[in-house]
């Protein structure tokens, strides 16, 4: 019998392995190696062409704490972060609690369309919000000529890094829309009957039934949420620049333009470190957080 219980235990763990190993092979190539090369390309100085490498210890870490745009990007990453995570969060609630309350027939359609954005091609998004604050496009015109109004959108730094968390909280908050209605349809009619037996309705309902019942998922779209704002580059590439004045640069951006355009590869995986480094603090932080949040609602 043991003999039999080992081999089954031997089969067990084999297949586990097999079924295991096509992601275990997918994290060794496309994480763990270029992890380790990343590392390694940091103690570098090389242009990505030349045959020639130039060891420089940790050079390119020390550079970072002196570079005016490795610090412009670090604070942008939180100054991203605060409104992109409220805003999301805030809109994907909204549009879940609306869409919950729709008739069965149109719910599907409804989510659908709130999920198209996501969709959409960042690209193709940006492009179209330049030609609509372009300063002679419909909307400027308009603006000039009722209100008086000469607004430079994507050159004044008041408006410009409104303009790019406005297109991420446009694009995204469908998509978390999702997320939280899972949850919500997921609340049992026993629940909600019990609810309306008490007396607790509207805000109150939504506070303290809706949701403490579906605090997990209301963490994971956090969690997305600020991988998502540590995550912007498309729009200040293509709208900005990083600019006015740094103000909506972020470290993809810099990074970029760093690795690729000004071709200081080393000193560009030394920023990708560092980024990496910030995301993981920061996410260990939020999810201390959550996970107090959900011990008190019992999750």
């Amino acid at each position: 019998m043991k003999r039999k219980s080992i081999t089954g235990n031997k089969k067990a763990g084999l297949m586990g392995w097999l079924l295991n190993g096509p992601y275990l092979i997918y994290s060794l190539i496309f994480f763990l190696i270029p992890l380790i090369w990343a590392f390694w390309l940091s103690t570098m100085d090389w242009n990505l062409m030349s045959e020639q490498k130039t060891f420089v210890g940790i050079r390119n870490f020390a550079g970072l704490f002196s570079d005016s745009r490795v610090k412009a990007a670090f604070i942008n990453s939180y100054r991203y972060l605060l409104p992109i995570v409220v805003l999301c969060f805030a809109g994907g609630l909204i549009i879940a609690l609306l869409v919950s309350n729709l008739p069965d027939k149109i719910k599907g359609l409804v989510a659908v369309l709130f999920f198209i954005p996501y969709l959409t091609s960042g690209v193709a998004t940006s492009v179209v919000v330049k030609y609509f604050f372009n300063y002679n496009s419909a909307f400027n015109t308009f603006l000039r000529d009722q209100f008086n109004l000469n607004i430079n959108w994507l050159t004044d730094q008041r408006y410009a890094f409104a303009v790019m968390v406005g297109i991420v909280v446009w694009k995204m908050s469908g998509y978390y829309a999702l997320f939280i209605l899972s949850g919500i349809e997921s609340i049992g009619d026993d629940v909600t009957e019990a609810a309306m037996l008490d007396g607790s309705t509207g805000l109150h309902k939504l506070l303290h039934i809706t949701l403490p019942m579906i605090m997990p998922t209301l963490t994971t779209v956090i969690v997305l949420a600020t991988g998502l704002a540590f995550g912007v580059f498309t729009e200040p590439y293509l709208l900005t620049g990083g600019g006015p004045n740094m103000t909506t640069t972020t470290w993809q951006l810099e990074i970029y333009n760093t690795s690729f355009t000004r071709f200081q590869s080393g000193y560009g995986a030394a920023m990708a470190i560092a980024s990496a480094v910030q995301i993981f603090i920061t996410l260990r932080i939020i999810n201390a957080v959550t996970d107090r949040l959900n011990r008190r609602f019992g999750w």
